[in-house]
């Protein structure tokens, strides 16, 4: 078992902008492109997957020191900190049962398209872990590997079923052709969001607001203009961090260029994808006809939206100020701060854009995520423990992309019942 977690750790420590590449090239050559297209498809890919991560490094760089700004400013003093997606998915990958759920995931991914039960073939490896960190909740409030095991066959078929349910709007909004959204933290914000969007819409006065970026610029003029937008929502940021003149400037200035850049590289990477896309769809047309295929890919793909971003980046300070006005609440956000608009990615679609109505829609469901980071909190704690180095004072661990996902507390719910009666 050591030497297959050995293996796995080493692949995906390649990362996507590596793996990205093999996998586009292997699924090219199983659709029957040509070995040139499926090489250059590959590169392409792989090159616009670095050039969004250069982006979201930009992102990531400027809004975690921003929020940690905050935090100190307005002197938050919560006991359970939130250390972020990555201490989260290495505490997942330590797992025994997490080298096992790879194949898993793939097979069961490859019987629902057989069987017709899917349309999405998932290619985003590198997001796997989330569906593993299901697997490991289950495996350790319960103690059994099978039970794991299950968890994470059950939230493979959600992913599955959620990605399929969400592509026409995706495809619609964001423009990407052929693609769904498998990102397990992105779904799992979706499906509490959607409803209580669908609310917000009949709530007289709000429904008729309509503030998306098309709307923005066409009554504001430059102010509208994405680019400029990011200036303004980082500043807005770096104001609220306690920033000096020189600081604002700068963080504002990189917000638009985020805002900028992430389109772009978007484009590049779905460039890459596009002859994939058609020899799927040629394939599969010529054996069962007029049927479609999926490529699931990463949330990644819809910062490109300036709504998803402006609305992911609202909600920063919302959600700091949320954590401390809610009773019940005592998580610390931090480390999963500057990946909220990755939560945003399903939301802004189905709002068609209008970042009012995506901003309340999570404000709500922020507000039970971190309750339920909250209630996560010993079972992330006990993943983490000996693999993460835990923030300075903290005693236990959380994080929003799992302990505040509404999927994965409902399995560690499950979890909890099944270890009751075993």
């Amino acid at each position: 078992m050591d030497g297959l977690m050995d293996v796995v750790q080493s692949i995906l420590g390649a990362g996507p902008s590596v793996m990205l590449p093999i996998i586009i090239f292997i699924v090219g050559l199983i659709f029957r492109v040509s070995v040139k297209k499926a090489i250059i498809s590959g590169i392409t890919v792989g090159i616009g997957m670095i050039g969004i991560n250069l982006v979201i490094t930009v992102l990531t760089t400027n809004v975690g020191p921003a929020a940690q700004a905050m935090v100190e400013r307005f002197g938050l003093n919560l006991t359970i900190i939130d250390a972020g997606w990555p201490a989260v998915s290495a505490g997942t990958w330590a797992q025994p049962i997490a080298a096992v759920m790879i194949p898993v995931i793939l097979i069961v991914n490859l019987i629902m398209l057989a069987l017709n039960r899917t349309k999405t073939l998932n290619i985003d490896i590198w997001n796997y872990w989330h569906v593993s960190s299901v697997a490991a909740t289950g495996y350790i409030v319960t103690k059994s590997f099978f039970f794991g095991i299950l968890c994470g066959i059950l939230f493979t078929i959600i992913i599955q079923i959620i990605a399929d349910k969400t592509a026409p709007k995706v495809q619609e909004y964001y423009g990407l052709e052929g693609i769904s959204i498998t990102t397990g933290s992105a779904q799992g914000y979706a499906i509490l969001a959607l409803p209580v969007g669908w609310l917000v819409d009949k709530i007289p006065g709000i429904n008729k607001l309509d503030v998306k970026p098309e709307t923005i610029q066409k009554r504001f003029g430059i102010f509208g203009e994405p680019m400029i937008m990011g200036i303004i929502i980082g500043m807005f940021l770096g104001l609220l961090g306690g920033y000096d003149l020189i600081g604002i400037l700068q963080i504002g200035m990189n917000m638009g260029g985020v805002m900028f850049l992430m389109p772009r590289m978007v484009k590049i990477l779905m460039e890459g994808l596009i002859p994939i896309q058609e020899g799927a769809q040629k394939l599969l047309q010529s054996r069962y006809g007029d049927r479609e295929i999926y490529l699931g890919m990463d949330a990644a793909l819809a910062t490109g939206s300036p709504a998803a971003l402006s609305t992911g980046l609202l909600m920063v300070p919302i959600t700091l100020f949320l954590a401390v006005i809610l009773p019940g609440n005592r998580v610390l956000p931090f480390g999963d701060l500057a990946t909220i608009p990755f939560f945003a990615a399903l939301v802004v679609p189905s709002r068609k854009g209008n970042i009012l109505h995506s901003v309340i829609s999570l404000t709500v469901v922020m507000a039970a995520a971190l309750l339920m980071a909250t209630n996560f909190a010993p079972v992330i704690t006990e993943m983490a423990q000996g693999i993460v180095k835990f923030p300075e004072g903290a005693a236990e661990i959380t994080n929003l992309d799992t302990g505040g996902n509404f999927l994965k507390w409902i399995f560690l719910k499950f979890s909890e019942l099944v270890a009751q009666v075993m």
